[in-house]
């Protein structure tokens, strides 16, 4: 076996890795439902978030799925128009409510446990429209003060800029159906449902532009 094959096998290998592919860093889907728009005025209300998994074929694929209802923290503003899209009642007493610290640590637990699984030095989140699930991330781990948050602090990868590029549509249903994946609009604005077509649709548009750049 010549060399060149051998280092072209290698390098073959090493996109097969998830530290390799991005740099280091291990991409986390996430979406979150809120009762409004601001990141510090406005509650947040759900996290869904997708663990990515490697497949035999090399691609990623959606695995483990997390979930936490979260209950607004005190004086956070409830916009009526952002609860009737969601359909979220946030005081009704049978929701499986926690605290934003709370929630926050469990999800960041089980994030760096993946982070140090997969030897990459820290996440980064994905989602559609990321910069708004990240700027409510982050504003509440500072009203919480929970530490060690695994997330990089300002970058992300945007389902909206590559499913544009690669389906030509910015809108996630759209997106979604667009790659060949079944939307259902009854389950649209869960936090979880939300998350995992954003990480299908994600997958799909990495296997896409895979695939073209080896074409």
């Amino acid at each position: 076996m010549s060399d060149s094959t051998t280092e072209g096998q290698a390098s073959i290998a090493n996109l097969d890795v998830i530290a390799n592919r991005f740099r280091g860093f291990l991409p986390v889907v996430v979406d979150v439902e809120t009762g409004g728009f601001n990141a510090a005025t406005d509650a947040l209300l759900e996290i869904g978030a997708v663990l990515l998994d490697l497949g035999d074929d090399g691609e990623l694929k959606p695995g483990e799925t997390l979930r936490y209802h979260v209950k607004p923290f005190e004086g956070a503003r409830l916009e009526p128009a952002s609860l009737q899209v969601t359909g979220i009642d946030p005081h009704h007493p049978l929701r499986p409510a926690v605290d934003e610290g709370e929630a926050l640590r469990g999800l960041f637990q089980r994030i760096r446990k993946e982070v140090k699984t997969h030897d990459c030095k820290r996440a980064i989140l994905v989602g559609h429209n990321a910069f708004f699930d990240l700027q409510f991330i982050n504003a509440a781990v500072e009203r919480s003060g929970v530490k060690r948050n695994p997330f990089h602090p300002f970058s992300s990868f945007d389902t909206v800029t590559l499913a544009g590029c690669t389906f030509g549509q910015t809108v996630l249903s759209r997106a979604v159906t667009a790659a060949g994946i079944e939307w259902d609009d009854s389950q649209a604005h869960s936090a979880l449902y939300d998350a995992t077509m954003t990480a299908r649709l994600f997958c799909e548009c990495l296997k896409k532009i895979r695939n073209n750049g080896a074409s």
